[in-house]
């Protein structure tokens, strides 16, 4: 592990760890900026852009046999983590202590994580939608963390969070590189606006688990 990247870089987690849980407790939703190691972000972004596009494939909505593709809700392209990237293995370490650190503080039973990289093309959009599938509460604490250093207004690709019954826009975020959004997946419909240049995260969700063993049911 190189140790530009390790845990300890940021003596005063616990603290920011005080205002991700604070915030979603008072509104549900919370925007970081600077939580990870510079050195890290840089490598999350060096991974992606070093990634063949054959390796992304085109997101859906749905899981199991509801799972479809719909070029009207949705254009973006997702390739899932494991962690067996040096990059990608320390940001799952950073979300562990994360995952804890939430529990201690809201004791919301976070079972574990589960991420991958969203690449929007050019013209990609996400319409508004939830981050809960229908029929189960498993995803409870979704996340995105932006990997666009160069981004300026006009490039698009904000991500826009309604009240839960879409009437108000609580709030519009700009792709950022380095920021990082913190929201209850069961509570705001969202959406990603129309990209007018590639729009690189990392997209997650905490997770409970349902089954009464070690693996969350379902899985993937």
């Amino acid at each position: 592990m190189s140790e530009s990247f390790a845990i300890s870089a940021l003596p005063a987690l616990d603290a920011v760890l005080d205002g991700i849980a604070g915030g979603l407790e008072a509104t549900g939703y919370v925007v970081t900026r600077d939580l990870l190691p510079p050195e890290l972000l840089d490598a999350l972004l060096v991974h992606v852009r070093s990634m063949d596009e054959a390796k992304f494939k085109r997101a859906g909505i749905g899981r199991e046999t509801d799972f479809q593709v719909n070029n009207f809700i949705r254009t973006d392209q997702i390739h899932w983590l494991e962690g067996t990237h040096p990059a990608t293995g320390e940001y799952f370490a950073w979300m562990e202590r994360i995952r804890t650190g939430l529990n201690q503080r809201l004791f919301l039973g976070l079972f574990d994580y589960e991420c991958h990289y969203a690449w929007y093309p050019e013209g990609a959009f996400y319409r508004v939608h939830l981050d809960t599938f229908q029929g189960t509460d498993r995803r409870l604490i979704s996340t995105v963390l932006y990997l666009n250093p160069d981004w300026q207004t006009g490039d698009g690709g904000e991500l826009v969070i309604y009240e839960h019954d879409q009437g108000r826009i609580l709030e519009t975020i700009e792709p950022r590189f380095g920021h990082m959004v913190f929201f209850l997946s069961g509570e705001f419909p969202h959406e990603v606006l129309k990209v007018n240049m590639p729009r690189y995260s990392v997209t997650g969700w905490f997770r409970k688990n349902n089954s009464l063993g070690q693996e969350i049911d379902p899985v993937r």
